[in-house]
């Protein structure tokens, strides 16, 4: 059966598929659009198994908090490069991802995306032709306080901090001032322990160390920690608006204190393998030819 140039056309518009992909679709099924579309939905799991593989270390990373200050959501989901995460309908399903995670409040990412949400990331990964997915969640509650969160204008970073009182306004601009600083810790005696030897041990390494009394070291040593412990807990850090005051101050002057922080940055602590071009483009061509 010869498919018109019309139904074509509807289903490339229906799919945001290729002209040729849909015209084949449409022919082995004498141009019932509807099975088309059936057929290839059940293909995008074909295609999205293909690309699981593949390092999806770019994306996006979005918040929700609810209207009263008492429980907000992270999520981060990842495509492969930084043009599909602005694609809009990459957007969309980051949107929705951000919904229902909101709505169940969970962060089971496997749960979450069970059943629509799983058939929609399966559909878009067939449109885009990257590799997608949600990489992690963050509920955060405010267990009687308030939270409030921000997120960059490059959706690439968000916060969420959590106060004992205030106002949202406040934790919203901890939070701002959490993306923009990154501090490891909400308080000095929240670092962990493997972090601080780290450090000592770095410290030590110095040149102005060697040679040196061990009491000298030891009070020099005990100088630096102080110095990085403030320099990386939250409470410690002089406001990113206002570096007069610290963050703790700043809470303070608003009636509460910070309970604790989460900040997803899209990508952090993914390896991401270099590609060799040259022997990819070599496979392919050979892969052609066999």
């Amino acid at each position: 059966m010869a498919v018109s140039a019309s139904l074509v056309k509807e289903l490339r518009e229906r799919t945001g598929l290729g002209m040729m992909e849909c015209k084949k679709a449409l022919k082995e099924v004498d141009g019932d659009i509807d099975k088309a579309i059936e057929n290839l939905r059940k293909a995008s799991g074909l295609k999205a198994a293909k690309k699981a593989d593949r390092t999806a270390a770019d994306g996006v990373v979005a918040a929700k908090v609810a209207e009263d200050g008492s429980y907000g959501v992270l999520v981060e989901v990842n495509s492969e490069t930084d043009f599909a995460a602005r694609d809009e309908n990459f957007a969309g399903f980051a949107a929705k991802v951000l919904d229902k995670a909101f709505a169940e409040k969970t962060e089971d990412v496997a749960k979450l995306m069970e059943g629509e949400l799983d058939a929609a990331r399966e559909a878009l990964v067939q449109k885009i032709g990257e590799n997608i997915g949600v990489r992690r969640i963050a509920v955060v509650e405010a267990n009687g306080g308030i939270v409030g969160s921000y997120i960059h204008s490059n959706n690439r970073i968000a916060a969420i901090t959590t106060l004992t009182a205030g106002q949202v306004e406040v934790a919203k601009d901890v939070s701002m001032h959490v993306a923009a600083v990154n501090p490891q810790v909400t308080r000095p005696e929240d670092m962990p322990e493997e972090l601080l030897q780290k450090e000592k041990d770095i410290i030590k390494a110095q040149p102005d160390m060697a040679g040196k009394p061990d009491e000298i070291v030891e009070k020099m040593m005990t100088g630096r920690i102080k110095k990085f412990l403030k320099e990386s807990s939250l409470v410690e850090q002089p406001f990113v608006k206002n570096p007069d005051q610290t963050v703790a101050q700043l809470v303070k002057e608003a009636g509460g204190e910070v309970v604790n922080f989460v900040r997803f940055e899209v990508g952090e602590g993914i390896e991401i393998e270099e590609a060799d071009f040259a022997a990819e483009v070599a496979a392919q061509v050979a892969a052609s030819k066999s």
